[in-house]
């Protein structure tokens, strides 16, 4: 058969043209801008998707495309920013915010995150609604029960210190992990249980300024810190009396400290509102080094409240070979699985496809 090449310009140019006029672009999978570059994946808050049955699989099919992305993308580590569950104790299911008990949406996390279990490490906020029985009307959680400092075998390799919870025992609720970048940067994850509590901040100061830590990149996760006018949250309407929100977690750890370079948290949001589940900020710490505080999450995009969990939307930090680059890309391996609509699969605003630099 005989091949026309001007009529093959002429069907891509058509495409090209197509593709343009309707905003539509040509998908590509997710890759590294250098191939020496390392990333960290960022999951927001889950619970939507483990409250109702119907949504389980689409966080399992998200931890799936993070462990077949592991190489390609030189995933070290995955972060979550918190409320793993809509409710902590709860027996009996209303139907309405949720069809699934307590049990089975911890099962259903549990599930979803065994898929990277010895692949990569992973850290996972305590939010407001993993505590108490729906909504943190006390400090007790099954956060241990299902993620135990042993679970992981890449945690447990890398888990510094841990700090003890309400109940005198030390979890991951509270906890460092140290991780070398492939550039040899040291870098220390810590992570922050919703609202600390003074005895916490405490704990984590003097670990921050270990003597050890004094040349590392400090990385904090907690699950609420920034509103969506880029703001440190300053009080929430909550039972717990021994809290610390946003500008109090700033004021008493983060400004003061030396080595402290990222915040990462979820926890806010609006139905089918992006712009409102995210916010970015950078500021100066007693150090003199650039802090930069990004809230990311998804749990109200896909139909609200008790929509579909999040659209499977999560975002890839990539870390550049410069060693100070981070390139944030807003991707979503629901969408991307379907040739129908993987034209979908990233989002292109600024505050969603953006770098930032770390001194």
């Amino acid at each position: 058969m005989r091949i026309n090449l001007r009529n093959i310009i002429s069907f891509v140019t058509l495409l090209f043209l197509l593709q343009t006029i309707t905003g539509q672009e040509i998908y590509d999978p997710p890759k590294l801008s250098h191939p020496d570059s390392w990333s960290v994946i960022l999951i927001p808050d889950t619970q939507t998707y483990a409250k109702f049955k119907r949504n389980q699989g689409i966080l399992e099919l998200m931890t799936g495309w993070v462990r077949e992305n592991i190489e390609p993308l030189n995933i070290k580590m995955v972060l979550c920013t918190g409320d793993l569950v809509e409710q902590n104790e709860l027996l009996v299911p209303d139907h309405i915010n949720g069809n699934e008990p307590s049990r089975n949406q911890w099962q259903a996390v549990s599930r979803a995150f065994e898929k990277l279990d010895g692949h990569v490490p992973y850290i996972l906020a305590a939010g407001n609604h993993d505590f108490g029985y729906k909504n943190i009307e006390n400090r007790s959680s099954n956060y241990n029960d299902y993620f135990p400092a042993h679970r992981n075998i890449l945690n447990q390799n890398g888990l510094r210190a841990a700090a003890y919870n309400v109940h005198g025992k030390p979890t991951l609720e509270n906890a460092t992990i140290e991780l070398t970048s492939p550039q040899q940067r040291k870098f220390l994850f810590m992570n922050l249980e919703f609202a600390p509590r003074d005895t916490i901040l405490d704990w984590a100061i003097n670990e921050v300024d270990k003597n050890r830590y004094k040349d590392h990149t400090v990385v904090v996760l907690t699950h609420s810190y920034l509103n969506a006018k880029n703001e440190h949250i300053t009080s929430e309407n909550y039972p717990i009396t021994d809290g610390n929100y946003g500008k109090a977690i700033w004021d008493k750890l983060v400004a003061p400290s030396k080595n402290i370079q990222m915040v990462i948290s979820g926890h806010i949001g609006a139905p089918d509102n992006f712009k409102a589940h995210t916010a970015f900020k950078t500021d100066i710490n007693t150090g003199g080094k650039k802090v930069s505080q990004l809230t990311f999450n998804a749990q109200a995009m896909g139909g609200g409240w008790h929509g579909n969990g999040g659209d499977g939307w999560l975002r890839i930090l990539e870390f550049l070979p410069d060693e100070k680059t981070v390139r944030v890309i807003t991707f979503s391996p629901y969408f991307a699985l379907s040739p129908v609509i993987n034209n979908m699969a990233y989002k292109r605003e600024p505050y969603q496809d953006f770098s930032f630099v770390l001194d």
